[in-house]
C-alpha cells in the first residue's frame, strides 16, 4: 500500500465528467511479424498479463480515506481482472480512417471507473480501408488515469505492453509472484490521516515560506529584466470556452529526417520546429474562421522537473510553463525564430519561478477541500472570468528508435492523446519514433467541429516552412484563401501516410462553433489520401522488462530532458 503523492492526488481532484484525467496512446500494428503471421486476441490478453505481473501499479487500484480527509492510497487489487481492462470492438465498414478518428475521440472522452484500476485497452480491428495500414493490422488504443504516470515516466504503458522481439514466448520467463494487499480498516486509516495532516500542516507553513521567498527573487529579477515575463495576457480564442464532455480526434505525421533539417538549418530546438508547425497550423484554421486576433497566442509547455529538482517516488513530476507562438508573424522562417527567442526566455522563466508548480495546488490540501472547488470551478464556467488566454498546451514525447511488438506484431505507428482542461479545449501530443514524427490533435467537438480540416492545415504549416528552408525551382503558384495565405509552396514528393481517410480525400469543415454565429466564406480543398507502410527488423531477443524497459525509459527521459532544455 503506497499513499499518492501531491501532484499525482492533484489528478485525481481534478476529475470532473467534462475534463476526465486520463491520456492515451493509439498503435497500428502489423500482425504478419507474428509467429505464424497473425494474432489472437487472447495472444494480446496473455501477453498483457504476462507483463502485468511485473508493474503492480497497473494492478493497484484507489483506496480513500473517510471522510476524505487526506490524500487517498493505491492498493494492489485482490479482485483484478485483465479481462476487464482489455476489450476487443472491430470498426464498421467500411472501417476508414475517419470512424478510427469517431471511436477514438467516444472512448477518450469516457471518464474511467475510478473503484478498478485506472486504465483500459481496446483492440480494435476492421482497418482495411485504411490506406498504409498491413493487411490484417490492427490498432490497439490504452487509456490510463495521469496519476498514474506522465509522459516521461518510467511505469509508461509503453514498456507494459510491449516487447522486443515477434516472438515474446521463446523467452524464458522467470518465476513471478503476484502479491496484493491487505485493505486497512477505517480506524487505521482515520489515524494516519490525523498524523498526515499535523505533517502537511508542517509542510504547507515550511513550503509556503519557501514559494515566498522564491516569489521575492523571482520579483527582484523582473525588476532588473533578468528573468523575463511569462506570455500570460495573449488574446483568447474558441479554445478557451469552457470544455465539453466530447472529443475530436485527428493525427498528422512528418519524417523526422525534415524536422531535424529544419532544426539545424534555423539553429533551434525540435520543440521550436513544433511549436511553429502548431502556430502556422492555428494561423490557417482561426483565419480561415475569421477569428485570427492581431496579437500573438500562446501555448502551455509541459516540462520533467526530474531534470530541474532530482527524482522523487510520486508518478507525476512535471510542471509547465507558457510561450509566445508569434502567430502575428507571416514568414514561417522568422516565426520559428521568434518561437526560438521566445522558448529560450521561457526556460529562464521555468528555471526561477516557483510557479512552475502551480498544479500542487490542487493537490496539496485534502480531497475534501479541493473537489468541492473544482467542482464549482467547472460548473460555474469560473474560466470565461480568467484572464488567462492559453490556446493549447504542447506536449513532445521522444519514443524509441527500435522495433516495438505487441504479442508479436510490430508497431508501425503510434498517436499520443492527452487530455483537456477546463479553460483549454485543444491538446497537440507529438511523438516521435523510427524516424517518424506524429503530431496527434485532441479537441472538445464544440470548440473545433472539424478536426480534418485542422488537420489539413497542420500539414500545410508543415509544408510552408519546410519550402522556406527548402527553396528550389520545382514550385507552382496556388490561389490565397482564407485558408492559404502563402502563394508559393514548395511541389515534392511526399511518401503515403497511415493518417489519412480515403482516397476521395476530407469533407469540408462543418458548421462553425453555434455561440460564434458566422458561416465559414471558404471551404478547403479536399486532399487525396496518403500511405505509408513500415517495416523494420525484429531487435535481439531480450525480454522487454528486464533490459530493453530500460533503455525504452531512460532514452525517453533523456529525450525528454533534451526537449526541456529547449524552453
Amino acid at each position: 500500500m503506497k499513499q499518492l503523492g501531491v501532484l499525482d492526488s492533484a489528478f485525481i481532484n481534478l476529475e470532473h465528467p467534462n475534463t476526465p484525467q486520463h491520456v492515451g496512446g493509439l498503435g497500428i500494428y502489423d500482425p504478419s511479424t507474428a509467429p505464424g503471421g497473425f494474432v489472437r486476441f487472447k495472444g494480446v490478453i496473455a501477453n498483457f498479463e504476462r507483463r502485468l505481473s511485473k508493474h503492480t501499479i497497473f494492478r493497484s487500484r484507489l483506496l480513500k480515506v473517510p471522510g476524505n480527509l487526506d490524500r487517498p492510497y493505491w492498493v494492489e487489487d485482490a479482485n483484478f481482472d485483465v479481462e476487464f481492462h482489455i476489450r476487443h470492438i472491430a470498426l464498421p465498414q467500411p472501417g476508414d480512417w475517419r470512424q478510427l478518428c469517431i471511436l477514438v475521440a467516444r472512448l477518450h472522452a469516457r471518464p474511467l471507473d475510478m473503484n478498478r484500476p485506472l486504465w483500459e485497452a481496446y483492440i480494435i480491428e476492421g482497418l482495411d480501408n485504411i490506406p498504409g495500414v498491413p493487411k490484417g493490422g490492427f490498432a490497439i488504443y490504452t487509456k490510463m488515469h495521469h496519476s498514474l504516470v506522465d509522459g516521461a515516466g518510467g511505469s509508461s504503458i509503453m514498456s507494459v505492453i510491449h516487447d522486443l522481439e515477434p516472438d515474446p514466448s521463446a523467452v524464458p520467463q522467470g518465476p513471478s509472484v503476484v502479491s496484493v494487499d491487505v485493505s486497512p480498516g477505517a480506524m487505521y486509516l482515520a489515524t494516519a490521516s490525523a498524523l498526515n495532516n499535523v505533517k502537511n500542516g508542517v509542510r504547507m507553513l515550511t513550503g509556503g515560506a519557501g514559494v515566498l521567498r522564491d516569489l521575492g527573487k523571482m520579483a527582484i529579477g523582473m525588476a532588473q529584466k533578468k528573468i523575463p515575463l511569462p506570455s500570460i495576457a495573449s488574446p483568447r480564442t474558441r479554445f478557451n470556452t469552457p470544455v465539453g464532455p466530447y472529443r475530436v480526434f485527428e493525427a498528422a505525421e512528418f519524417p523526422l529526417n525534415d524536422v531535424k533539417f529544419l532544426k539545424d538549418f534555423a539553429g533551434v530546438k525540435i520543440n521550436d520546429v513544433v511549436l511553429c508547425i502548431v502556430a502556422g497550423g492555428l494561423r490557417h484554421y482561426l483565419r480561415h474562421h475569421d477569428e485570427l486576433p492581431d496579437q500573438s497566442l500562446s501555448v502551455s509547455i509541459p516540462l520533467d522537473m526530474r531534470t530541474r529538482r532530482g527524482m522523487t517516488n510520486e508518478n507525476n513530476q512535471i510542471g509547465s510553463v507558457f510561450v509566445d507562438l508569434h502567430t502575428n508573424i507571416h514568414d514561417p522562417l522568422d516565426r520559428l525564430k521568434a518561437i526560438y527567442r521566445s522558448s529560450q526566455e521561457a526556460k529562464v522563466y521555468g528555471e526561477n519561478s516557483p510557479l512552475v508548480d502551480v498544479l500542487k495546488l490542487a493537490g496539496v490540501m485534502s480531497p475534501a477541500i479541493t473537489r468541492p472547488l473544482v467542482n464549482s470551478y467547472s460548473n460555474n464556467q469560473w474560466t470565461r472570468h480568467l484572464p488567462l488566454g492559453i490556446s493549447s498546451v504542447v506536449s513532445n514525447v521522444a519514443g524509441p528508435n527500435f522495433p516495438l511488438y505487441s504479442a508479436g506484431a510490430q508497431m508501425v505507428r503510434y498517436y499520443g492523446l492527452g487530455l483537456l482542461t477546463p479553460g483549454v479545449g485543444l491538446f497537440h501530443l507529438i511523438f516521435s519514433s523510427n524516424g517518424i514524427m506524429t503530431m496527434s490533435i485532441l479537441g472538445d467537438r464544440d470548440a473545433m467541429p472539424d478536426p480534418a480540416f485542422y488537420r489539413e492545415c497542420i500539414e500545410k504549416a508543415f509544408s510552408e516552412l519546410l519550402a522556406a528552408v527548402k527553396p528550389d525551382e520545382n514550385t507552382e503558384k496556388v490561389p490565397t484563401t482564407k485558408a492559404n495565405t502563402v502563394k508559393t509552396v514548395k511541389k515534392r514528393e511526399v511518401k503515403p501516410a497511415l493518417n489519412k481517410v480515403d482516397e476521395g480525400g476530407v469533407s469540408s469543415p462543418r458548421r462553425r462553433v453555434k455561440p460564434r454565429g458566422v458561416t465559414p466564406t471558404k471551404k478547403p480543398v479536399a486532399r487525396k489520401a496518403k500511405s505509408k507502410t513500415t517495416a523494420t527488423a525484429a531487435g535481439k531477443s531480450k525480454d522487454l522488462g528486464t533490459i530493453a524497459e530500460r533503455k525504452v525509459v531512460n532514452m525517453s527521459t533523456k529525450a525528454i530532458s533534451e526537449n526541456a532544455k529547449s524552453q
